[in-house]
């Protein structure tokens, strides 16, 4: 059976300042999420859902119909605010959506097989969707899900902050604690740092971080349910809470339930969190297609 991937796009850009999920990066106007799902494709994956916002439908159908239609089956899950959320908590009152744990939720009846989950905005490489679809296709182990984890010196932009799950692997390569960091970057003198309140921490270049590259069993997400009920109890009143991939991982494992492989990527990653990416995302696509890593045109 083949997996699915879900790709995480209903995100509001805010830093980006525009809807980059469907921002143009490629040489002949690709989408970093053309790429995903080239290589997806390529890797194995059978499925492919878009976990969007309603409002984005129309245009997701328009762009990406045409190239997926008869070489992938592929569907549409809408992360709204009310999804999920106990009817007895009422009106949400929120503009922003409640983070990628609550996204995947929302994609739980359109998933029947073991599945990926990753960001609309990440250029992940070949390798990545390869090595996650081997594991989600031979291994039968449904309470062992998986990450691909990057270099914490690799994932940086050079205009500002970024937001990494930091992560710690034990021995045996499975993950023992990976924690959401919202502000991470690299100081003057080249030191990598996390802050938070005001205080900075110094982190390893070879650190391993989560881009959000999961992989999961379709198990998961009675979990996830029953988690996100409970974070929305705690946070109807909160606008700005998020509930996070990270928080289910760290249940999992703390609560063991299910415990979390660490891949290593040495694939090339970059992302864009600021305009000001978007020429580096240009000039690195524009090289990928040179050494024909990818063909003159995907499609």
């Amino acid at each position: 059976m083949q997996p699915t991937l879900l790709i995480l796009a209903a995100g509001m850009g805010s830093r980006y300042g525009g809807i980059k999920q469907l921002d143009q990066f490629g040489p002949n106007g690709e989408t970093i999420i053309d790429y995903s799902l080239y290589d997806a494709i390529r890797a194995g994956f059978g499925k492919i859902v878009f976990i969007i916002r309603e409002e984005l439908r129309e245009d997701f159908e328009e762009i990406f119909r045409p190239k997926l239609e008869g070489k992938v089956e592929f569907d549409y899950a809408i992360q709204s605010l009310d999804s999920y959320v106990p009817e007895d908590l009422g009106t949400v009152s929120r503009t922003k959506p409640w983070g990628t744990g609550h996204a995947t939720l929302c994609a739980q009846e359109q998933t029947q097989t073991p599945f990926a989950v990753i960001n609309a905005d990440d250029f992940y490489g070949y390798e990545a969707f390869k090595i996650m679809a081997d594991f989600l296709t031979n291994d039968t182990n449904d309470t062992l899900h998986a990450m691909v984890g990057y270099e914490v010196q690799n994932t940086l932009s050079e205009f500002g902050s970024v937001s990494r799950g930091v992560c710690e692997v034990d021995e045996e390569g499975n993950l023992t604690s990976v924690i959401e960091r919202t502000k991470i970057y690299r100081q003057e003198d080249g030191t990598i740092v996390y802050e938070e309140a005001d205080t900075t921490t110094p982190l390893s270049p070879e650190t391993p971080v989560s881009m959000n590259f999961w992989g999961f069993k379709p198990s998961v997400f009675p979990i996830i349910q029953e988690l996100f009920e409970e974070y929305a109890r705690a946070n109807i009143d909160s606008p700005k809470a998020e509930f996070y991939i990270p928080t289910i991982v760290m249940h999992l494992i703390q609560n063991n339930q299910g415990a979390c492989k660490v891949f290593r990527s040495r694939s090339e990653w970059f992302g864009v969190t600021y305009p000001e990416d978007k020429p580096l995302v240009q000039a690195s696509l524009k090289r990928l297609h040179e050494n024909n890593s990818y063909p003159e045109k995907l499609w």
